[in-house]
């Protein structure tokens, strides 16, 4: 629930900035664009700066957590730039809807479980709210990297 927060902040900034008159991001599509990739890279960092917070997160079965916490961080921000280079938009837009779908199985895993982590609300219910959002996440990719709802130019016909 923060991740799609941050989202929605920094869109509705871009938003603002945009009503305002100063120089800003173009449309809605690029506005969600921008905000995923603010909100990927500031989590990727955090997964860097707080891998403690995420290991009880993975499941027992899972070899190397720390390792595997820093490789997800990795890909949080390796997917924030490719949203944001034109070249590999849409690639990232794929793998980052693949990874919301990879990591769906370990929210459900501490929603089951009752995880209690430092840092995030320690009620079990935020767990469970989690999983509602989570096919959003991977909607969100989608659309930022312009895989679903691109504006299609009108079809003009001669006849």
């Amino acid at each position: 629930m923060m991740f799609l927060a941050f989202v929605v902040g920094i869109a509705a900034l871009a938003l603002l900035a945009d009503r305002l008159g100063i120089a800003s991001i173009p449309d809605w599509a690029s506005r969600l664009r921008f905000g995923l990739a603010a909100a990927l890279v500031f989590f990727g960092v955090d997964h860097f700066l707080s891998v403690g917070r995420y290991v009880p997160m993975i499941e027992s079965f899972v070899p190397f957590p720390e390792q595997v916490v820093l490789v997800t961080g990795a890909c949080e921000i390796a997917g924030a730039i490719g949203l944001l280079v034109p070249a590999t938009r849409r690639l990232a837009g794929i793998m980052l809807a693949i990874y919301f779908v990879c990591v769906f199985p370990a929210n459900i895993a501490n929603a089951l479980n009752g995880l209690a982590v430092d840092g995030l609300p320690s009620s079990g219910w935020y767990y469970w709210v989690r999983l509602v959002f989570q096919p959003l996440y991977v909607w969100l990719a989608l659309v930022a990297g312009g895989i679903v709802m691109q504006r299609q130019a009108p079809e003009v016909r001669l006849s």
